[in-house]
C-alpha cells in the first residue's frame, strides 16, 4: 500500500479537503509543531490502494533574508546589499519548526500531492515544501512519478474531487518569478531604507516614524497620493456663471432646464445672455426625442473590483477586506478571492451556484425567477488564465458570518446574481427648448425593465421629475431665468478605491499585493486615512516624494516598476531568464542608489523646511558620559537621546516611558542611567545609553539593559540582582526590580514573566548566598513591622523564593502588560545568552532545576 502525503496552505483548508476526499471517514491528530493537524484515511490513488496523510503549512515555509552579518545596519554599507551581500532562505516562522514537521510527516511516503493555493505564491510554496520533504521520502523506481499538483478554485465537493482526478505538476517558472520579486524587493528596499532612515533620523528629531522605508511598489503608491495632494494645493478656483431657466408646463409645476452652453467664465458675456433670454416670454419646444437605452449588468467580480467596492461602499480597508475574503474562502463560502479574471469558463456551473441561493430571504424571489425564466449568460470579460471570478459557493446567513464577513459575502452574492440577470432597460426622453436665441435641454428617464438593478438597487436609475407630454412647436410660459455664480473646485484626496484603480492601471503590485502596499504607507505614517477612506499624505510622505522627484523621478513614478512587473510575468511564462532579469534590474537600481546617495542634499533641503534638527528637539534628561552636558530625550518615534555637543545619538527601548534613574552613573563610561518602564502592570529596568548601543562585554548584544549586563560588581547588573532562571522560558533570568518597592517584583530579562512578592516590605536585597536545593540566589527581606507575615515580632528573613516555606504564600506569577508583541516571551529577535553564564559572588547565577523540582514549580505558580 502506498503512502501519500498531501499538503495544503492552511490548517483549515487541509481539514476541509480531507473531509471531502475521505467522505468524513478520517482520523485526526495534532502535528509535532502544535499548529498543524494531520488527517489520515485510506482510499485509492492512481489505481492502487493508498494510505493518505493530509496536513498543511501556515503560508510560506521559508523567507528570504541576508546572511547574519549583513543584517547589521551599523556594520554594512547599504550599497553592498545590491550584489555583494549573500542571501539565504530561512524558516519564515522558526517557532513552528515547519521544516522538521514536514520531514517527520513526509518520511517514508511514496508520493506527495500539493494542495497549495493556485497562484504564483502558491507555486512558490510548493517548491518550499518539496525542498523539505523530498530528501526523506522513499526513492521512486526508475521513471515512477511521485510529485503531483492539485488545481482548484473553491472548497466544494465537485471542485476538490475534480482536482484530485486531474492532478498536474507544480510550475517552476511561476515559483521563480516569486523568488525574483522577493530578492528584488529585499535588496532594493533594504538598501534605500537603511540609508535614508539612518541619514534623516540622525539629523531630525520630529519625523515621527521609526522607519523611513522605501519600496519599489510602496513608493509609487505613495506617489499617487502626493500627486493628488499637489494638484489640490496648486489649484486656483475660477469663477464662472451658469444660466438657469425654469418653465411652467402646468400651473402648479415647473421644469428646470439645462443650458446648452453649460457655463461661461466672463461675467459681462453671461449678463448679456441673461438680458437676451429675459426678453423672451415663452420657451419653444424645438425637438422631442425618445430612445431606448441599456445599462449593462456588471462583469464578473475579480479581486481589484472587490477591493474597490469594499473600500468605497462598505468602508473596509483593502487589507481588512482581503483577510475577510480569505476567511470566507477557507470556510468554503466563496471561490478563491485572488483572481484577475472577469470571464466565466464555458463549463462553469452557473445554475448550480445560483440554486445554492434559492432559499435566502434577501434574494430568494429574484433567484427563483431567474431559474424559472432562464439565466442570462454573463458578459464576456477578461480571461487572465488564473482562477474563475469570485463567486459564492454555498449559502450563508448573517448569523453564520456576522458583521463584516456577512457584508462582504452579501455583496459578492448580489454581484454574482447580477451577472446572470438581464440588463437594465430604460426610455430616455430629451426635450430641446429655445428661449430667444439660446438653447436649453431637459432629459427624463423611465425604467422599462429593471433587470439586474433589482438585486443591486444602488445601480438603479434615479427617479427624476416627470417630463410633460409635448410636441415640436409647443410653447411653455417661462417661470424664471437667473444667473448663477459658481466656482471651480479642486479634486478631493484620493480614496482607496481610486488608488487601487490607479495601481491596477499602471501595473503597480498584483491583486494579492495591492492591499499590502496601501497598508504599508498608512503604517509608515506617510498617509492618514480620513473620512470617506480618503488618503491624505503627511508632511513626511510629501517631503519624501518631492525629494525623490528632485533627485530621480523614476524612483517614484510607476513606469520603472511596471516594466519590472512585466519582466517578472515573462519569467512566470518561461519567456525570460530568471538570472538575467535579476541581474539587469539590480544593476539599474544600484546605479540609481549611488546617484541618490550623492544627491541626498537635494532631499535634505526639503527636510530642513518641514522638520526640526535633533539639537532643537526634545527636552534635557540625562548627562553624557563624554562631555558631561545634558542629552536631550526625543520622544517621537523612534525615541532616542541626542547629545548636541558630541553630535551623538543613542537608541533607546521603544514602546514605554523613559525617565532619569536617580542620577546614578554607569561605572564603565560615566553616562547617567535612565529607567525604562512599560507601565505599572509591566516591567522596568535601568540602562546605560552608551552600553545599550555599544555592548561592553562579548556575551552582550546591542539593545541590552542593566538587567542583562554581566558586570561583576555593578549594583544594577544581572550579576548582582539576578535571582534564578525563568520559570517559563529557557534563556531568561528573573532579575529583582530594585525600583518596584513597596510592591516588589522580579521580572524575566527575556520574556514577559513577572513575579510579585513581599508587598509592603521595607527592603528586598539579593544575597550572595545560594539555595542548596535549586542553586537560586537567596533573598534578604526586611518586612514592615505592622504587616510582617513572619511569626512573633520578627521582621527579617532570608531564604529562597522557590523553596522556602515562609515565602511560599508571598509569591505570585504574572505576565507583564506589554504595549507591543516584540516584548512578549521569545518573540524578539534577540534570543539571549544560554544557561550558566555569569557567576555571582558566592554562587551560580542560573539555578539548576531538577526534573522533580520543575513539577513542583509548575504547581506552585498555577
Amino acid at each position: 500500500m502506498k503512502t501519500v502525503l498531501m499538503v495544503a496552505e492552511k490548517p483549515s483548508l487541509a481539514q476541509s479537503i480531507a473531509k471531502i476526499l475521505s467522505r468524513g471517514n478520517m482520523s485526526s491528530r495534532k502535528g509535532l509543531n502544535g499548529a498543524c493537524s494531520v488527517h489520515e484515511y485510506t482510499g485509492s490513488f492512481v489505481g492502487q490502494s493508498a494510505h493518505f496523510k493530509m496536513t498543511s503549512v501556515c503560508g510560506h515555509v521559508m523567507t528570504l533574508d541576508f546572511i547574519g552579518k549583513y543584517n547589521s545596519w551599523d556594520k554594512v554599507d547599504p550599497a553592498e546589499l545590491f550584489s555583494k551581500a549573500p542571501t539565504e532562505k530561512k524558516e519564515a516562522n522558526p517557532k513552528l519548526t515547519m521544516v522538521k514537521f514536514l520531514q517527520v510527516e513526509g518520511r517514508g511516503c511514496d508520493c506527495i500531492v500539493l494542495w497549495l493555493d493556485c497562484d504564483k505564491e502558491g507555486e512558490n510554496i510548493c517548491f518550499e515544501v518539496l525542498d523539505a520533504v523530498l530528501p526523506v521520502m522513499n526513492k521512486p523506481r526508475s521513471t515512477e512519478r511521485t510529485i503531483y499538483r492539485a488545481k482548484f478554485s473553491s472548497i466544494t465537493d465537485t471542485d476538490i474531487c475534480n482536482a484530485m482526478n486531474h492532478l498536474g505538476e507544480p510550475n517552476r517558472n511561476e515559483a521563480l518569478s516569486v523568488d525574483a520579486r522577493q530578492e528584488l524587493d529585499l535588496r532594493i528596499g533594504c538598501a534605500f531604507t537603511r540609508f535614508q532612515t539612518k541619514y534623516f533620523q540622525g539629523k531630525y528629531g520630529n519625523l515621527d516614524s521609526s522607519l523611513i522605508s522605501f519600496g519599489p511598489c510602496q513608493t509609487p503608491t505613495l506617489g499617487f497620493c502626493v500627486e493628488r495632494h499637489d494638484k489640490i494645493q496648486s489649484f486656483k478656483p475660477e469663477t464662472y456663471w451658469v444660466l438657469q431657466a425654469k418653465v411652467n408646463p402646468e400651473k402648479e409645476s415647473s421644469l428646470t432646464l439645462d443650458w446648452d452652453r453649460v457655463r461661461v467664465f466672463d461675467r459681462e458675456i453671461a449678463q448679456m445672455f441673461l438680458n437676451i433670454t429675459k426678453m423672451a416670454k415663452e420657451a419653444k419646444v424645438e425637438s422631442v426625442s425618445k430612445k431606448e437605452k441599456v445599462k449593462q449588468r456588471p462583469l464578473a467580480l475579480n479581486t481589484v473590483e472587490m477591493l474597490r467596492v469594499a473600500s468605497a461602499a462598505l468602508g473596509m480597508g483593502p487589507q481588512h477586506a482581503m483577510q475577510i475574503a480569505e476567511r470566507l474562502y477557507t470556510q468554503g463560502y466563496i471561490s478563491y478571492p485572488r483572481t484577475e479574471t472577469t470571464h466565466y469558463p464555458e463549463n462553469f456551473d452557473l445554475k448550480g451556484c445560483l440554486r445554492q441561493q434559492a432559499n435566502n430571504p434577501y434574494w430568494a424571489e429574484t433567484v427563483k425567477a431567474l431559474l424559472s425564466e432562464g439565466i442570462n449568460r454573463p458578459r464576456k470579460g477578461h480571461d487572465a488564465g488564473d482562477h474563475p471570478p469570485i463567486t459564492p459557493m454555498r449559502a450563508a446567513t448573517e448569523a453564520e458570518l456576522g458583521g463584516d464577513g456577512w457584508r462582504l459575502y452579501e455583496y459578492i452574492t448580489r454581484h454574482f446574481i447580477a451577472t446572470v440577470s438581464a440588463d437594465c432597460k430604460y426610455l430616455q426622453t430629451t426635450i430641446s427648448f429655445s428661449i430667444g436665441p439660446e438653447c436649453f435641454t431637459c432629459i427624463g428617464k423611465v425604467v422599462t425593465s429593471p433587470g439586474f438593478t433589482e438585486i443591486m438597487p444602488w445601480h438603479s436609475i434615479p427617479l427624476e421629475e416627470s417630463l410633460p407630454h409635448c410636441e415640436k412647436g409647443d410653447l411653455f410660459p417661462i417661470g424664471e431665468i437667473k444667473l448663477l455664480e459658481k466656482q471651480t473646485s479642486p479634486p478631493d484626496y484620493l480614496t482607496e478605491a481610486e488608488l487601487i484603480t490607479l495601481m491596477e492601471k499602471h501595473g503597480i503590485g498584483t491583486d494579492a499585493s495591492i492591499p499590502v502596499h496601501i497598508n504599508n504607507i498608512c503604517q509608515r505614517n506617510y498617509v492618514t486615512v480620513e473620512s470617506g477612506r480618503r488618503l491624505k499624505p503627511t508632511n513626511l510622505g510629501i517631503v519624501l516624494v518631492h525629494g525623490y522627484y528632485k533627485i530621480d523621478a523614476e524612483l517614484v513614478l510607476p513606469t520603472i516598476r511596471s516594466a519590472v512587473e512585466k519582466q517578472l510575468n515573462l519569467i512566470a511564462l518561461g519567456k525570460a531568464n530568471y538570472h538575467q532579469v535579476l541581474e539587469h534590474t539590480l544593476d539599474i537600481f544600484k546605479r540609481k542608489f549611488h546617484y541618490f546617495v550623492d544627491s541626498i542634499a537635494g532631499m535634505d533641503e526639503l527636510m530642513e523646511v518641514s522638520f526640526s534638527p535633533l539639537a532643537a528637539t526634545g527636552k534635557p534628561l540625562s548627562r553624557c558620559g563624554k562631555c558631561h552636558r545634558f542629552m536631550k530625550y526625543i520622544q517621537a518615534k523612534p525615541s532616542r537621546l541626542h547629545c548636541s555637543h558630541c553630535d551623538d545619538t543613542y537608541s533607546l527601548p521603544q514602546n514605554g516611558t523613559i525617565k532619569l534613574y536617580k542620577e546614578l552613573r554607569c561605572p564603565l563610561d560615566d553616562f547617567e542611567l535612565v529607567l525604562w518602564s512599560s507601565g505599572s502592570r509591566g516591567k522596568s529596568y535601568p540602562l546605560c545609553p552608551y552600553c545599550y548601543n555599544h555592548p561592553p562585554f562579548r556575551d552582550m548584544k546591542k539593545g541590552m539593559g542593566c538587567n542583562e549586563c554581566t558586570h561583576p560588581t555593578c549594583q544594577h547588573s544581572l550579576s548582582m540582582l539576578g535571582i534564578g532562571q525563568c520559570v517559563e522560558c529557557e534563556n531568561g533570568v528573573l532579575v529583582l526590580d530594585s525600583t518596584s518597592g513597596p510592591k516588589w517584583k522580579m521580572a524575566c530579562n527575556k520574556c514577559n514573566v513577572i513575579v510579585h512578592f513581599f508587598e509592603n516590605a521595607h527592603k528586598v536585597r539579593v544575597s550572595p548566598e545560594t539555595c542548596d536545593l535549586c542553586d537560586a540566589a537567596l533573598v534578604d527581606v526586611d518586612f514592615n513591622k505592622a504587616k510582617s507575615p513572619l511569626p512573633g515580632d520578627e521582621t527579617q528573613h532570608s531564604g529562597c523564593i522557590f523553596c522556602d516555606p515562609v515565602f511560599q504564600d508571598l509569591v505570585e506569577l504574572k505576565h507583564a502588560a506589554m504595549r507591543h508583541p516584540m516584548h512578549r516571551g521569545g518573540q524578539g529577535k534577540r534570543q539571549g545568552r544560554g544557561r550558566g553564564k555569569g557567576r555571582r559572588p558566592g554562587g551560580r547565577l542560573n539555578p539548576k532545576k531538577p526534573k522533580d523540582k520543575m513539577a513542583a514549580l509548575a504547581a506552585y505558580f498555577v
